[in-house]
């Protein structure tokens, strides 16, 4: 007698998800609301290196994506950016080429129809600035157009230092990587 295998039932997901993916069970009741749902988050971090990626569209399918969906009156299996374009959102955000602020326009651009993370990235010209060369020259600058903040940073004004980052992130119109200014 041939029996067919039991599919998982949400419960034992959402518990393989929190163990395998390193999710919160809060993310993992998410992921796991329908079958759906979780389906195309598996397809997302299928092969994923490590947690991260996994973790990253994880917030990616319960933020930006459901959210669109909602606005679209849209179930996940009609998305407009399916589980391998998402990834590939993920993975240009985890490699450093764009930064999350900027994925966000990005994932809206693929919404939208114009391609994906790749060639929006290249169209729009949006990588991130990781040059250290390049960052450093735009800091420089940022710190000789604003002698008062460096000098209140100097005596210890924590927020005069966030100032000039946010000076150097808007000379680059927010395509320098943040942690390297």
């Amino acid at each position: 007698e041939v029996r067919a295998a039991m599919p998982e039932l949400p419960r034992a997901k959402r518990e393989r998800f929190v163990t395998q993916y390193a999710l919160t069970p809060h993310d993992a009741a998410m992921l796991t609301s329908s079958r759906e749902t979780a389906d195309y988050f598996e397809q997302a971090a299928q092969g994923a290196a490590g947690t991260q990626t996994a973790k990253l569209c994880a917030n990616w399918i319960i933020g930006s994506l459901s959210a669109r969906l909602n606005e679209s009156d849209l179930e996940i299996v009609a998305s407009k950016v399916g589980p391998a374009a998402l990834r590939g959102l993920v993975d240009r955000i985890a490699d450093g080429t764009i930064s999350g602020k900027i994925a966000k326009d990005v994932f809206d651009a693929m919404w939208a129809g114009e391609g994906d993370a790749g060639q929006v990235i290249a169209a729009k010209g949006l990588e991130q600035i990781s040059d250290g060369g390049e960052i450093e020259k735009i800091v420089d600058q940022v710190i000789a157009a604003n002698p008062q903040q460096v000098a209140d940073y100097r005596s210890g004004k924590e927020k005069a230092f966030n100032s000039l980052v946010g000076q150097a992130m808007k000379a680059t119109k927010g395509k320098a990587n943040p942690q390297q200014v």
